[in-house]
């Protein structure tokens, strides 16, 4: 945590001498068949790019959220239910932004890549367990399970419209859709049955952490270029989540 605090300011500061624009936002993360998730602040930056020219940018940046759930694939059986959390995730996105720029409009469409990394990972028991019982048809199962924790990758996808209320401050809403994954392998496992009980051994090598859903957020942008009409040679954007 000390070493991302530190990378995230170094950041802060490289950027700050050409920033033209910057904001603050709400951002939220709505995983697949997960729970409802919320980056931590300042832990969250993003928009850090430039223009490459009038319609075309690249931005980047870093969130670190606070996963309340997140689910699986690749296993034997599925969940509607989350697997995996609560734990901290590290979210990078490198993205390609196509601007429509108007007089007092810009409409962003967005594409990349990202990569993320969980930390002080947890299995969610009480889902697995409900899972395997549905699976085997048992009334009762208790897991004992270990895991190797990967970082993962994905592709996203999104737009943000910015409309601004005056030359220097807009108003933004912005939806990326997520697919990624990250390898997961578990071993271990699991007893249950129903009148008897039986012991099963687990080797799902081929599980991944499903990093699938859409982000979402609302914020405010300051512009001191005076809007997206301004002619601009380097755009800076800096985005406090």
């Amino acid at each position: 945590m000390k070493k991302l605090s530190i990378l995230i300011i170094v950041i802060m500061c490289t950027t700050a001498a050409h920033a033209q624009e910057f904001g603050l936002s709400f951002s939220y993360f709505l995983p697949k068949n997960g729970y409802f998730s919320t980056p931590i602040s300042p832990f969250s930056i993003r928009g850090l790019g430039f223009n490459i020219n009038r319609f075309l940018a690249l931005e980047t940046g870093a969130s670190l959220y606070r996963m309340s759930g997140l689910n699986m694939k690749d296993l034997p059986f599925e969940s509607k239910s989350p697997l995996i959390g609560p734990n901290f995730t590290l979210f990078v996105p490198v993205e390609l932004v196509i601007q429509l720029q108007g007089q007092n409009v810009e409409f962003d469409v967005k594409g990349g890549v990202f990569g993320f990394h969980g930390f002080d990972q947890k299995l969610n028991y009480g889902n697995f367990d409900r899972a395997i019982r549905t699976y085997e048809n048992w009334q009762v199962a208790n897991s004992d399970l270990t895991f190797s924790n990967k970082p993962g990758w994905g592709y996203h996808a999104g737009a943000e419209l910015t409309v601004y209320v005056t030359s220097q401050v807009g108003v933004s809403i912005e939806t990326n859709y997520l697919m990624g994954a990250s390898k997961f392998p578990l071993k271990g496992s699991y007893t249950g049955g129903n009148t008897t009980l039986e012991t099963k051994e687990v080797d799902y090598a081929q599980a991944k952490i499903d990093f699938t859903g859409l982000e979402f957020s609302i914020g405010l942008i300051f512009n001191s270029g005076g809007g997206p009409s301004a002619p601009k040679k380097m755009k800076m954007k800096r985005r406090r989540r």
